[in-house]
């Protein structure tokens, strides 16, 4: 069936073509400490998400349309192989968005029962380690990621009027309204497609 061009960015098209990449080996990946936030002020370089093309009230279709080319990206053979030497693998990657929907669904709730909730620290880094994410067996995750993508999309299907509007705060005094706490979560989940589908260089760099 193909994905609705009018709810999907124009790289998630080109990404579910299926191009191959080259593979390197594994090496440990650098802890990233960036401040994502600054996407929902001006487009992404890397993976092209412009979050304010994109409404609150999108997010849920979009976020279905993402699980389905996540589950194509767990039946590839490469599955566990890591494109360089700083890149998680697909399935790294993907066990990795299984727990943000689940991280993100339970701050959503926070949101729409409490007044100005501030969201408990969650180290991603330390997770995969410890839930040793590469280990993982890949139609296990697929069937986890699909489940918690479709209760987090179900849950912001039902966010109605001001509720958009109601707030909460990371621990670093990041705060976020609904609205735009459900676009920088699409970033998120789409940013991680580009991520297992980029062209590798010979020095191992992004292009």
């Amino acid at each position: 069936m193909p994905f609705p061009a009018e709810i999907l960015p124009t790289f998630l098209a080109r990404l579910l073509a299926g191009a191959v990449r080259h593979n390197v080996a594994a090496m440990d990946i650098v802890s990233d400490t960036k401040d994502w936030t600054w996407v929902l002020e001006r487009p992404c370089p890397d993976c092209g998400f412009d979050a304010a093309a994109v409404s609150g009230r999108d997010v849920a279709a979009m976020l279905r349309v993402a699980a389905q080319a996540w589950q194509v990206r767990l039946r590839r053979e490469d599955v566990r192989d890591r494109p360089n030497a700083v890149t998680w693998s697909p399935l790294e990657y993907a066990s990795h968005v299984r727990d943000v929907c689940l991280r993100f669904d339970a701050r959503l709730a926070l949101m729409l029962t409490q007044v100005q909730p501030e969201f408990e620290n969650w180290d991603q880094d330390a997770t995969a380690v410890e839930e040793r994410y590469g280990e993982q067996d890949p139609s296990g995750v697929a069937t986890e990621l699909a489940a918690s993508a479709e209760t987090l999309a179900a849950h912001f299907d039902q966010v109605r009027g001001d509720q958009w509007q109601r707030t909460g705060q990371r621990s670093d005094g990041a705060r976020f309204t609904v609205d735009s706490f459900a676009r920088y979560f699409l970033h998120d989940v789409l940013h991680h497609l580009h991520d297992v589908d980029i062209e590798v260089r010979p020095t191992h760099e992004r292009v």
